[in-house]
């Protein structure tokens, strides 16, 4: 029983898909092809992104992390923030695992904050693709218009949300890595 509540969304999902595929079934194989992808691709991202967290987690230490992105980093945590975020390979779910690393040796909120929105939107791989399908001029007008844009998120976030709150999700980080 444990085991069944334990998985019961990936057995919901496949009891819905053979429903579909009982009704229409191009319809059924194709949500079939894309689980199957998304869970290849998951399989080849998780890994390198666990490995990423290991190396993190013990060659720097707790006092390097607070001293360049923690509460009194200024702008260097914020620059570390972007370049970070902006650099990173993969989709978007590989940045929460090291936020959560991030979290649990320090770094101020507004800054993974800042870590995660640099990883969704700044991607180096990304901007270099627009310049050359989409133009110089989109490209960077698009950067610059993000860059500051992430920043005010993370800060607004950071000012809504109370000590308590913010607290919480700390321990939600650290409890998820132990």
């Amino acid at each position: 029983m444990k085991l069944i509540k334990r998985y019961s969304f990936p057995l919901i999902g496949a009891f819905i898909m053979t429903i579909i595929t009982l009704f229409n079934r191009n319809l059924g194989i194709k949500a079939f092809n894309t689980a199957v992808y998304s869970i290849k691709e998951m399989i080849l991202v998780i890994p390198p992104v666990f490995i990423v967290l290991g190396l993190l987690d013990i060659w720097v230490p707790r006092e390097t992390m607070v001293k360049y992105m923690g509460e009194n980093s200024g702008l260097k945590g914020i620059v570390l923030a972007i370049i970070l975020g902006s650099a990173a390979a993969g989709p978007l779910y590989g940045a929460f695992p090291i936020a959560a690393v991030f979290m649990k040796k320090g770094v101020k909120f507004s800054n993974v904050l800042i870590f995660i929105g640099a990883w969704s939107t700044t991607k180096i791989p990304m901007f270099l693709f627009e310049m050359s399908s989409l133009g110089v001029r989109f490209a960077v007008t698009r950067l610059l218009i993000d860059i500051p844009g992430i920043i005010i998120i993370a800060h607004v976030l950071n000012l809504l949300l109370t000590r308590d709150e913010i607290e919480k999700i700390y321990k939600n980080a650290e409890s998820i890595l132990d």
